[in-house]
């Protein structure tokens, strides 16, 4: 036995596997990488510190540091078994070279290395080379230190030893290529930060520092966060609710293996409406879920019925129960491990190995079933949350129906507000949601009739946060976004599921004042979107108009700027040798003081508008901001807004 496992430990330059050179990344980047842009950029990153996750994984790495340094470089360190530098037999060169310059090389694709892997099944370290003005592998091994460089993918010299060492590791720091990441090269410390977070819950034991040398703290040091899981997936779903009231004392917990498949899962329930599940395989974020997800509720609804049915509770019950009731005010954080993964699905991240359905399904009925014989208080609470979701769901599927009815022969029962567009191709028509009755009256007169159509919404809508599934489709100004839209939830197979096929505009841009009104108003907006219509946020179809701050005027001359730094140089362009009180600025409060053509000029106009397309880059992380800055735990929230407050807006 020691022998063979002194073998499959045996990590060497002939365990990286070559299936194909590396080529054409540079000329379609996003075939790799999924885009070039805000996601692409920072998916560099992820597929660095992957390759660290595996060491991990296979029991060789304790410590991962990733650091953003001042010129938006990025290192990538771990103390990993160092990458192979020996001469790879088939290449003939160096297997530290054969990994960074060519595409699916690597020890993933050897079973008696890695078990499991994340990232782009090998391709990750390789396209970052490629795709990166400069790249610095460092690698500590067999007591020395060697050293390479690349320019876009091209090794500068030779691996060189450039020193002894007494510790192993790698130490990868590269310069994403400005020339490919057009949009931006600038890395936000937040949205890596809600991925290394994501990775220490779902690897318990590995702690991961992040550190950012182009900000200090009040001490001088650099802004630094550093994420560490004793407690896996439960401190996970903790995290997720800790502004949520719990129904359970403590979230249901589950790690094994099942039919060879590493099973590792917790979920609990608490007081609000929605269900909130969260799926991974080989740590890649399933935001479509997949046959883990399936067999999770399979496994749920079954054990969850036969119990409440041989304890008595739903005698009285009047309504039909679904798998849906089960899962209202579900929060559950899946995990599997599997060796040849298989996705499908429109992103590519539904996980399809019909295997792992049995392996959760048995996983989950064995936990929960002992866990609801063993608590049958808890076991109760969690049923009779059940038939009031049961309940609930009947009057909501009434309210939706009655949303609905209206609009069964296609667009006669369009809300009254609503100034439609001439155009009916949904892909080149565009929805304004506009704050206030007054500035959808401008905007209606500003707009461009073709393609624009005009929704005002009164006030603030409902929080769908804290509210009832019917009384978010009883709400006035909830129920005309659902008209205008054209789509319509709750089929007869899922009373949750989202038909988007009659949807009458592809882009839907929320507009609202710039202040502190206006952003709640966002917010709300966005809030319901998430939890209702999530896949036109995935699919891209939600966008938040950027109103302008200023008017900075000096006769006839004027500039609109969104920021008090661009007022400043406005203020001094326009200023001039004249003097300053020559120079106008107004500050719009709101947009109703525009008129139509301002708001044309600044808003509408599409060649010189700005719109901010809103996605999520880490479902979790939005799921815990959503669910803090909509509830009922003050605290949580202030501290997110006095930590945020410098910032003009939150990414998702």
């Amino acid at each position: 036995m020691s022998e063979e496992k002194e073998d499959k430990s045996n990590y060497s330059a002939d365990n990286i596997q070559v299936l194909e050179g590396l080529e054409a990344v540079r000329k379609r980047p996003a075939m790799y990488i999924g885009d070039t842009g805000f996601k692409g950029l920072h998916h560099l990153v992820y597929e660095v510190v992957d390759n660290s996750i595996d060491e991990a994984l296979a029991g060789y790495c304790s410590d991962i540091f990733v650091t953003i340094h001042k010129d938006n470089s990025i290192t990538v360190k771990d103390n990993g078994r160092g990458i192979p530098t020996a001469m790879h037999t088939k290449e003939k060169k160096s297997a530290l070279e054969v990994v960074m310059t060519v595409l699916h090389a690597g020890g993933k694709f050897d079973k008696d290395t890695y078990k499991v892997s994340g990232g782009l099944h090998g391709v990750g370290v390789s396209c970052v080379n490629a795709l990166s003005t400069h790249l610095k592998a460092e690698v500590h091994r067999d007591g020395k230190i060697f050293v390479q460089e690349y320019s876009c993918g091209k090794p500068q010299y030779d691996v060189k030893t450039v020193g002894e060492t007494n510790i192993t590791g790698t130490i990868v720091t590269f310069t994403p290529d400005d020339s490919i990441f057009t949009q931006t090269t600038e890395y936000k410390f937040d949205t890596l930060a809600g991925r290394l977070r994501e990775l220490a819950f779902l690897n318990k034991g590995i702690k991961l520092n992040l550190t950012d040398e182009r900000e200090t703290t009040d001490d001088g040091s650099f802004l630094s966060e550093h994420f560490y899981s004793e407690g896996g997936l439960r401190e996970f779903v903790q995290y997720l609710d800790e502004t949520r009231t719990p129904l359970i004392p403590e979230a249901i917990y589950i790690e094994g293996e099942k039919n060879g498949i590493p099973v590792e899962l917790a979920f609990t329930y608490n007081n609000s409406y929605s269900e909130n599940v969260h799926s991974y395989v080989n740590n890649i974020n399933t935001i479509e879920g997949g046959t883990h997800v399936a067999g999770f509720r399979r496994g749920l609804t079954r054990t969850l019925k036969s119990y409440a049915e041989k304890s008595g509770l739903l005698k009285n019950l009047k309504v039909e129960i679904t798998g849906d009731d089960f899962r209202e005010g579900l929060t559950a954080v899946i995990s599997v491990k599997v060796q040849e993964p298989q996705f499908e699905g429109q992103t590519k991240t539904k996980l399809g190995n019909n295997e792992v359905t049995g392996a959760v399904d048995v996983a989950v009925g064995e936990a929960l079933g002992n866990f609801l014989e063993e608590n049958p208080k808890e076991a109760k609470l969690i049923v009779n949350k059940v038939i009031i979701a049961a309940t609930a769901r009947a009057a909501a599927r009434k309210a939706r129906e009655m949303v609905q009815r209206k609009n069964v022969m296609g667009g006669s029962g369009l809300p009254g507000k609503l100034a439609d567009c001439a155009n009916k191709d949904p892909m080149l028509c565009e929805l304004y949601l506009v704050e206030g009755d007054s500035a959808g009256g401008t905007a209606k007169q500003g707009r461009d009739r073709d393609f624009q159509a005009i929704l005002p919404l009164k006030g603030k809508i409902l929080n769908v946060e804290k509210a009832m599934e019917h009384k978010i489709y009883e709400n006035d100004e909830i129920k005309n976004i659902f008209t205008a839209l054209g789509v319509s939830i709750g089929t007869q197979d899922d009373d949750k599921a989202l038909n988007i096929e009659k949807l009458r505009y592809h882009k839907i841009i929320i507009m609202t004042d710039a202040d502190i009104d206006g952003s709640h108003i966002t917010t709300l907006i966005l809030t319901f979107f998430f939890r209702y219509m999530k896949t036109l946020i995935e699919f891209g179809n939600i966008y938040i108009a950027a109103p302008p701050l200023y008017q900075v005027k000096k006769g006839k001359e004027f500039e609109y700027c969104w920021n008090d730094a661009q007022r400043d140089v406005a203020i001094q362009r326009l200023k001039g040798a004249g003097k300053e009180d020559s120079v106008h600025v107004q500050r719009y409060k709101g947009l109703g003081e525009m008129n139509a053509e301002q708001l044309w000029e600044t808003t509408l106009n599409p060649k010189t508008r700005t719109l901010k397309q809103v996605s999520i880059d880490n479902a979790a992380e939005a799921d815990h901001i959503f669910s803090m800055l909509m509830g009922d735990e003050v605290a949580p929230r202030r501290e997110f807004i006095e930590k945020n407050a410098k910032y003009a807006n939150i990414d998702l």
